[in-house]
């Protein structure tokens, strides 16, 4: 798609009339059009640098992409389970997808969240976990086998949390990248990312509990680049006959305050209209921080009503263009301005139920060092302060598990 290009008129004159606005710096505009820092989230272990890599494990060969006419028929999409507004609600789940070391040693370099771990959010009443993982340790070659211990790990996991009732939203957590190369460029086509789903999305097509997050935080790179990989990896999902529901997140870190903007490029509001889903099944994914930069790097809130704020323009353009969106990371420090920001996002996003179907805070784990301050890991049998915050918003949920 040419950044330049026409809208088509299908669209009607209310999308073109939303994308003026936005180009005029209308109501869909993000705080800043400054580009904000990267939120380092996959660095919050205490692991030692006295790393040492073991032998590859196994792995499993689900063979490469044959002929589409073999391909298993395509399935209807799963329904909302519930009907509660925001059905979904809950936490990432961070760990595995922790440590620059590949593949890494468990426990050294990364750690997977537990049984335990689920069991006691499922008790708070949440109802979907996100799972993070890296890559390049399931998959160590592009088009390759799976990593069978690796894997064995991840569907342990899910298997768990999904036999509970719980949602899990399976989330390779890579920034859009492979190797630290772009997806979607030369050396990492689109075509390689579209394996790994296909590979996925044949494992998990007959749990509808299952759901897939493509990546996690596109960034630095076109956003015409980044939606047709996205688009190769929803193609490859459904002719593997999984109609299991889709997450796709934007460029520019996929920030709803910047949304509209375009200092990363072509902005999300313009581009995403062209994600393509033969299922209809998907759902847009933001992530929302409440300090200076949206970054999440600090625990300081710049207003009791800025969650609020960075959160309306990508409300407005759901329901201008009639799409359905997911809030997939949030958080804040506890302290009285944050505490009322927390608080007053949340209503924000339930008083926005039409269009939002889901919020997950970020994050816990086992692994984050102590005293991270968004980590909502129980830590000598204690609740961390910001449950108290997510607790009055859980009651509703605790009925769909």
């Amino acid at each position: 798609m040419s950044a330049s290009r026409a809208l088509d008129t299908a669209r009607g004159c209310a999308l073109a009339a939303l994308l003026l606005a936005v180009a005029c710096g209308g109501p869909l505009g993000g705080a800043s059009d400054a580009p904000p820092d990267s939120r380092a989230s996959t660095t919050g272990a205490e692991l030692p640098d006295d790393r040492t890599v073991p032998p590859r494990a196994g792995h499993v060969d689900l063979g490469r992409e044959g002929d589409p006419s073999s391909a298993p028929p395509s399935r209807p999409p799963s329904s909302e389970p519930e009907a509660i507004p925001v059905p979904y609600r809950g936490v990432n789940l961070a760990g595995a997808e922790f440590g620059d070391v590949i593949p890494g040693s468990e426990g050294r370099d990364y750690k997977w969240p537990t049984s335990a771990e689920v069991d006691y959010f499922l008790a708070k009443g949440m109802n979907t976990f996100r799972v993070g993982f890296k890559w390049e340790r399931l998959q160590p070659s592009a088009y390759g086998e799976l990593t069978a211990s690796y894997l064995a790990k991840l569907d342990a996991l899910v298997g768990y949390a999904t036999s509970k009732g719980a949602r899990v939203v399976l989330n390779p957590h890579n920034f859009a990248r492979y190797y630290g190369v772009l997806v979607g460029s030369a050396d990492v086509p689109a075509a390689a990312f579209a394996d790994l789903w296909r590979r996925l999305a044949l494992l998990y097509a007959d749990n509808p509990r299952v759901m897939f997050n493509l990546v996690n935080e596109p960034n630095n790179m076109p956003t015409e680049q980044w939606v047709v990989s996205a688009n190769a990896a929803i193609a490859a999902v459904r002719a593997a006959g999984a109609g299991n529901v889709i997450h796709v997140p934007g460029n520019g870190w996929t920030g709803a305050h910047s949304w509209a903007s375009s200092y990363y490029g072509t902005p999300n509001a313009q581009a995403m209209l062209d994600i393509v889903d033969p299922a209809d099944n998907l759902l847009f994914e933001v992530h929302q921080y409440l300090d200076q930069d949206s970054g999440g790097k600090s625990d300081q809130c710049i207003s009791k009503t800025i969650g609020r704020e960075r959160l309306a323009g990508f409300i407005g353009w759901l329901r201008a263009t009639g799409k359905r969106g997911f809030v997939g990371e949030f958080a804040g420090g506890d302290n009285p301005t944050c505490n009322a920001a927390i608080d007053d996002m949340l209503a924000s996003m339930m008083e926005a139920s039409d269009v939002l179907v889901g919020w997950l805070w970020w994050a816990a784990g086992p692994a984050w060092r102590k005293g991270y301050p968004f980590s909502l890991h129980p830590e000598g049998g204690q609740d961390k302060p910001q449950m108290k915050l997510l607790d009055p918003h859980l009651a509703a949920t605790k009925s769909t598990l």
